[in-house]
């Protein structure tokens, strides 16, 4: 089974500004994004045995914003596909009723945050009641970290770093890394080492190939495989083409003297039984 740790549902392009639109087109170099999202699509693109994680997105200073009962009535459609997740902006009023909501009411199984696009950090005090109720509710977090194509997101909210304070103070709760944190990978793999409970996906980077082999080159140095989940970044990217991009990885190497990645860790992260880990194996 392939467990999809990171995609993504709203509906475009009512919970995006007309900013957030126009900025997304640089997402990838040298392509635009289709926003689009359709459960049909991603599923076509992706092993039958495929389970996906999905979230919206709160940022208003980034200019989008997508309900968490839009995300569950998504979810509800493919209950046996789909595990969801809320998400917070916890810089706007009642974010902590949301929370409790998009858990206990709406039945939504982890949070998403996107700290950079909000403009905060994850270390910040006003964040301690989701820590808590992450922790007293076994909640996974799962944050973006690394850059973006939005102008007005701080690069200093996203630094893998600052879930070291976190991970530090609020040991129990399952933290997950996206995109490894990219281009602070270093940061990323080596905070991912120190917490038994802090891991990282590699959503979103397999169309930037040589990037990807230095990152992963960094994750078997730190021997750290074991904390690498499998995500795309759905609309960004899906299951079969990151997949594929993750195998081709070893093919830059070719004719150097450069080290190979270990292709049975590949394998292994692709199909990692990354449920039980988060505990969303229940």
């Amino acid at each position: 089974m392939i467990i999809d740790v990171h995609s993504h549902t709203w509906n475009f392009p009512a919970d995006f500004n007309e900013d957030f639109i126009r900025q997304a087109k640089r997402a990838r170099a040298g392509m635009e994004v289709d926003l689009m999202v359709r459960y049909e699509d991603y599923r076509a693109t992706c092993p039958p045995e495929t389970k996906t994680i999905v979230f919206g997105g709160k940022a208003k200073l980034s200019g989008q914003w997508v309900d968490d009962k839009y995300v569950a009535d998504y979810v509800g459609k493919h209950p046996d596909t789909l595990i969801g997740f809320l998400c917070l902006d916890p810089t706007q009023p009642g974010w902590e009723r949301e929370m409790e909501f998009g858990h206990q009411e709406l039945g939504l199984r982890g949070i998403k945050l996107l700290s950079m696009y909000a403009g905060f950090r994850p270390d910040e005090a006003r964040l301690d009641p989701m820590w808590r109720y992450a922790t007293k509710h076994k909640l996974p977090v799962l944050l973006h970290t690394g850059t973006t194509f939005i102008a007005q997101a701080p690069l200093e909210c996203t630094l893998p770093r600052h879930l070291d304070v976190v991970a530090t103070r609020f040991p129990e709760v399952k933290i997950i890394m996206a995109h490894l944190g990219h281009p602070y990978e270093g940061e990323c793999i080596v905070t991912a080492r120190k917490h038994p409970n802090v891991f990282a996906d590699i959503s979103a980077l397999h169309y930037r190939p040589f990037q990807l082999y230095h990152s992963l080159m960094l994750v078997q140095e730190y021997g750290v495989w074991h904390k690498i989940l499998f995500g795309t970044d759905y609309p960004f990217t899906t299951v079969n083409a990151t997949i594929d991009g993750l195998r081709k990885l070893n093919n830059m190497t070719e004719g150097t003297g450069l080290p190979k990645l270990n292709p049975k860790a590949i394998e292994d992260m692709i199909y990692r039984d990354t449920l039980p880990l988060l505990g969303l194996d229940q």
